[in-house]
């Protein structure tokens, strides 16, 4: 499995985002360094997942839709929204349009929108960078990137406690594996 070098990555990515998505997505790689770095991995490979996992965050609905249905994509992604398919059909643009075919980082990337209960040292990596990226700010951000550099599991499951309390505060549909990743990494089952 390869993946091209991120210096080649930039320029593609940038190109395909706004401006604030593209910072976004760099200050993600960056983060997953530093993760990488905590937990002995490879910073490079941790820091092109990080640029890639929002490739496909502004396409279109109907782009999204149709790649489904050309992949032959589980067709229920069509209930969800775009929340979910940056990532889960946003990992087939990035193979097809990016080069991209480690499925280690195309995973990150499909994990980093819903979490799971299988979850690689790169999947828990890219998944608490996007969350954690020196420009997010949020209530306890320090205390979530203290608990995420002491250990990458129990950030994990802070995070996924965050995130499902937030959706169901707000009523929102929270996506099945979401719930499995909550229910294995915050529950223990």
């Amino acid at each position: 499995m390869s993946y091209p070098k991120y210096d080649y990555l930039y320029p593609e990515v940038k190109s395909a985002l706004s401006r604030e998505r593209f910072e976004h997505v760099v200050r993600t790689g960056e983060y997953a360094v530093h993760l990488a770095e905590l937990n002995h991995y490879d910073p490079d490979k941790a820091q092109v997942a990080g640029l890639i996992h929002d490739y496909a965050k502004e396409r279109s609905t109907a782009e999204f839709l149709a790649e489904i249905d050309k992949k032959g994509l589980d067709p229920d992604l069509k209930n969800w929204d775009i929340s979910i398919w940056h990532g889960i059909v946003g990992a087939e643009f990035a193979h097809d349009e990016l080069g991209i075919d480690d499925e280690e980082i195309l995973n990150a990337m499909r994990r980093h929108t819903t979490a799971d209960v299988d979850m690689t040292t790169l999947d828990k990596i890219v998944f608490m960078a996007d969350f954690l990226e020196l420009g997010r700010n949020f209530s306890d951000t320090d205390v979530a990137r203290d608990v995420t550099d002491q250990s990458l599991d129990a950030g994990v499951a802070w995070q996924l406690e965050f995130s499902v309390t937030r959706l169901v505060r707000n009523h929102r549909a929270i996506y099945p594996k979401t719930i499995y990743a909550y229910n294995h990494w915050v529950g223990g089952k």
